[in-house]
């Protein structure tokens, strides 16, 4: 019973941040900007689709490249695992990695 009552409180306090809102539009990191600011590249995953990228030296974001429809692109715009494009630009922040 003990362990049910732990379970159901963290449950319950894990939930509290999901109702928090968050401006996913802003960059919230050493050099804050709008996320309009930075340079996509793509992506290839291994099964050949899509995916935009963007390096800011110390965060990195990535998400699927859609057609309008919601579909997957799979463009071959690079071979599979390799990224391409401007990604890393739009930060003074050097990438160490």
């Amino acid at each position: 019973m003990r362990l049910i009552r732990a379970i159901a409180l963290v449950a319950a306090l894990g939930g509290l941040g999901a109702c928090e809102a968050t401006d996913k539009t802003v960059d919230r990191g050493i050099d804050s900007k709008d996320l309009s600011q930075l340079k996509a590249g793509i992506w290839v995953d291994p099964t050949g689709c899509d995916h935009w990228i963007i390096d800011d030296g110390l965060e990195g974001y990535l998400s699927a490249r859609l057609d309008p429809s919601g579909k997957p692109v799979c463009s071959g715009a690079a071979p599979p695992g390799v990224a391409t494009g401007p990604f890393k630009k739009g930060s003074q922040i050097v990438d160490a990695i």
